[in-house]
Parts: structure tokens; C-alpha cells; sequence
């Protein structure tokens, strides 16, 4: 039910709220001459792509697997990700090189202006990021475009205190500077996910002591060695796995009992959900388990 709600109802809410921040931010920030509140825009405007991008990619994920794609499309969720968190820190990049430029070139910002704007978008901002903080925990693709609205909702509040500063006070380089410390935030919780997301499509082995489930497996009844295995992940909880067993010659009636203690043990000590397995008498019991580590065998 909460996948339901979070990729119908939640998204189109989610969307339309960045709509209304984005057009709100950018007339305060023309209107006022705030970097932080126009790059503020520029962000929303970016969150509420992010959010369409990201309410299609769940659709398109949900669907069934085909005889083009077997494993179903949740890449595509993995692929928005990815994108989503590209485009933030390369956002982010053009936003700190404008503010730089603002640092040596100052120019007049309506503080005023700047805080009415600043406190309604963080509203709107800390709205959205609510309504998308569950989703965040398991689903990388959401989690990207959680990510967006958080910072923006951050972003918000670092305006809102420059805006104090340079109303009562005339700090108008605090404008660029909170530009600056936002942009720094935004790379560094994006940077996590787009080295996840690439990791995931470059078919890289997910974090499992593969060592312990060779001798796991060796442990099980008729299992001779292990060797040939490999794992990967079709998105960040679905874990795939292959492995090639050496055993006695034995009927499949036999074997397929063994097959399913092989499938027991990765399910529920280490969380694989799809395991292939080919069982072997002789041939690649001289091999590696994979590069060139050890096999292990029962003596």
C-alpha cells in the first residue's frame, strides 16, 4: 500500500509543490538580487524534474519481467539515480562558481524580500521532504530525490538566516557564502549514491564475506568445492548469485535437496533472493573460487 500511495498520490503532491517554490523563488530572488534564493530556484526547478523522473522510473520499475528483460525493470530506477544525483552536484559546481564571483563582486540584496520568500519555501520544502522520507529508506531512486528536497529544505534555512543577517545587519557576503556551504552539502550526500548507482550498473559485487559462504556451502552435506561464483545486484535489495558445486555423481533426485539448503542458507544468512546453481563431479574442481583466491574443499 505505501508503494502505491508513494508513486501516484505522494509524487504528484511532491511535484506540484516544487512547481509553486520554483516560479515563488525565482520572482523573490529577481526581485530582491539573492543568489541563494535564485540558486534555491534553480534547485527546486531541478527537484521538480527529479521528482517526475523519479515517479516514472518507480512505474516502470514495477513492471513485470519480459522476455527482453528478464530481471524485470528495476534498473531504470537505479539509472534515475544515478541522474539525479549528477545533476545535483553538477548544480551544485555552478552555483559555489557564481558565488565565488558574487564574493569578489558584491552586489545589493533586499533582505526583506529575501526572508518572506525564504521562510515560505522552507515550509514548502520541509512538506515535501516529509512526504517522501519513507520511501527514502529503501529505494535508492527515491532516496536521490529524498535527497533533493532535504537539501533544498536545508538550503532554505541558510537563506532565511542570511536573509536576517542582511536585513538588520548589511552582511550582503553572507548571501554567496551560504550559496557556497549549500553547494558543499549537496556533493557530499550526493556523492554516496552516485558511487552506489554506478557500482550496481558496472555489475559489482555486493558487500558479502565471500570467503564465509564458500565455507558455508562446503559445510553442507554431498558438497565437494566451490568454485566459479559470482554475485551482483539488480538494484539495492535485490541480490543475484551464481555458483558452481563439485559433488559425487547422484541422480537429481538427490541433488536438488542439496540445491535447496544451497538456497536456504544464502536467503537467510545473506540476503541473496535469486540463486543459480550448476553442479559439477569433476570438471573446475581444480579452479579458483573466483580470480585467484583458494577453493574451499572438504579434505
Amino acid at each position: 500500500m505505501e508503494k502505491k500511495s508513494l508513486a501516484g498520490g505522494r509524487f504528484l503532491l511532491v511535484t506540484i509543490l516544487n512547481v509553486v517554490i520554483t516560479v515563488f523563488e525565482l520572482l523573490g530572488g529577481l526581485l530582491s538580487g539573492s543568489l541563494s534564493l535564485l540558486s534555491d530556484a534553480f534547485h527546486n526547478l531541478g527537484d521538480a524534474l527529479s521528482v517526475i523522473l523519479s515517479y516514472v522510473a518507480h512505474r516502470i520499475g514495477a513492471r513485470r519481467q519480459t522476455r527482453k528483460n528478464t530481471f524485470g525493470y528495476r534498473r531504470v530506477e537505479i539509472l534515475t539515480a544515478l541522474l539525479n544525483a549528477g545533476v545535483l552536484i553538477l548544480i551544485s559546481a555552478g552555483l559555489a562558481f557564481e558565488a565565488v564571483r558574487r564574493l569578489l563582486h558584491p552586489e545589493p540584496v533586499k533582505g526583506d524580500i529575501m526572508l518572506v520568500v525564504a521562510v515560505v519555501s522552507f515550509v514548502a520544502n520541509l512538506l515535501s521532504t516529509i512526504l517522501l522520507n519513507r520511501g527514502s529508506k529503501h529505494n535508492l531512486n527515491i532516496r536521490a530525490t529524498y535527497l533533493h528536497l532535504l537539501s533544498d529544505a536545508l538550503a532554505s534555512i541558510g537563506v532565511i538566516i542570511g536573509a536576517v543577517l542582511i536585513t538588520f545587519w548589511h552582511i550582503s557576503w553572507v548571501d554567496p557564502l551560504i550559496t557556497i556551504l549549500v553547494a558543499v552539502y549537496i556533493v557530499f550526500e550526493s556523492w554516496p549514491i552516485v558511487k552506489q548507482t554506478f557500482g550496481i550498473l558496472m555489475e559489482g559485487a555486493p558487500q558479502l564475506d565471500y570467503d564465509a559462504i564458500a565455507q558455508d556451502i562446503c559445510a553442507l552435506p554431498k558438497i565437494k568445492g566451490v568454485h566459479h561464483l559470482h554475485a551482483w545486484q539488480i538494484d539495492e535489495n535485490n541480490l543475484v548469485f551464481s555458483v558452481h558445486v563439485n559433488m559425487d555423481d547422484l541422480p537429481l533426485s538427490q541433488v536438488e535437496p542439496v540445491y535447496r539448503q544451497i538456497e536456504a542458507l544464502l536467503c537467510h544468512k545473506y540476503n541473496v533472493n535469486h540463486v543459480t546453481i550448476q553442479a559439477e563431479c569433476h570438471r573446475g574442481k581444480d579452479e579458483a573460487l573466483f580470480f585467484k583466491q583458494n577453493d574451499w574443499r572438504h579434505d
